[in-house]
């Protein structure tokens, strides 16, 4: 256990509960209102990655299982992000629209790196990077499309003066929530900034610990790091437009008037 980072025993399934109690508890003293939302994703967290841990090692030993996984995980990964972006369970359709900004850019990357030879075509080489960079879309997915909706909530007004300027609904919509839905993109700009100063990523590590040197480390590293970058702009641009569009609407409501809410 000595060559860990962690050291798995009883002390570590006491610290992993005492943390989670302890998220809960400061959310709720804190009135944020998320304190079941930290339980229960808390939970599903350890019951899903006890399910992984058991189904890996069959999916990974063949490649079409490992795709049907992939398409698994960007069906969750757009399901989430959808629910929210509108505030609610989303339908299918719903789901299906952020497919888009979520998961196509990665499965466009992945594919390519394959067909390169970057990537071998073996499902311990396709889960883990196509979920890398599924994961950082949906997040940056999701983070857009509340921001600009908020902005088009917020001025709603400069929505509708930017038409009378002669300015389309789209470009009027686009105009407002452009700048607000860009900040979605600090999260992944300031982890690539930052590798090295500020964190040590655990892809690093983990090769480290796995015998890889260091060199060969850094450079998983950074391709990591590029192609979370790369896949959240697409997310954002992508995300952005819908909106603007009226695609994405809080509440499934499709407005007839500039700002859709």
């Amino acid at each position: 256990m000595s060559d860990t980072v962690v050291r798995i025993g009883p002390a570590l399934a006491v610290a992993v509960v005492l943390l989670a109690v302890a998220a809960v508890a400061v959310t709720y003293l804190g009135r944020t209102g998320h304190e079941r939302a930290v339980a229960w994703s808390s939970v599903r967290a350890a019951v899903q990655l006890g399910l992984l841990a058991v189904v890996l090692g069959l999916l990974v030993r063949h490649i079409w299982l490992s795709a049907g996984f992939v398409v698994l995980m960007a069906l969750v990964a757009a399901w989430t992000a959808a629910g929210r972006v509108i505030g609610r369970r989303p339908t299918m359709s719903e789901t299906a629209r952020l497919l888009l900004p979520v998961a196509a850019p990665s499965v466009v990357v992945v594919s390519a790196l394959i067909v390169v030879g970057v990537l071998p075509a073996t499902g311990l080489a396709l889960i883990p990077s196509a979920g890398i960079m599924i994961g950082g879309a949906m997040n940056t997915t999701s983070l857009t499309g509340r921001r600009a909706l908020d902005e088009l909530t917020s001025r709603r007004g400069e929505v509708e003066a930017a038409m009378s300027l002669g300015l389309s609904n789209h470009q009027a919509r686009m105009e407002i929530c452009r700048a607000a839905a860009s900040t979605a993109l600090i999260p992944a700009l300031d982890q690539t900034r930052t590798v090295g100063l500020v964190t040590i990523p655990g892809a690093f590590v983990g090769m480290v610990l796995g015998g890889a040197s260091t060199t060969d480390a850094a450079v998983m590293q950074l391709f990591v790091l590029i192609s979370i970058l790369a896949v959240s702009s697409c997310a954002m641009v992508a995300t952005t437009d819908l909106v603007a569009r009226g695609v994405l609407v809080a509440g499934g409501r499709a407005a007839k008037t500039p700002l859709t809410r």
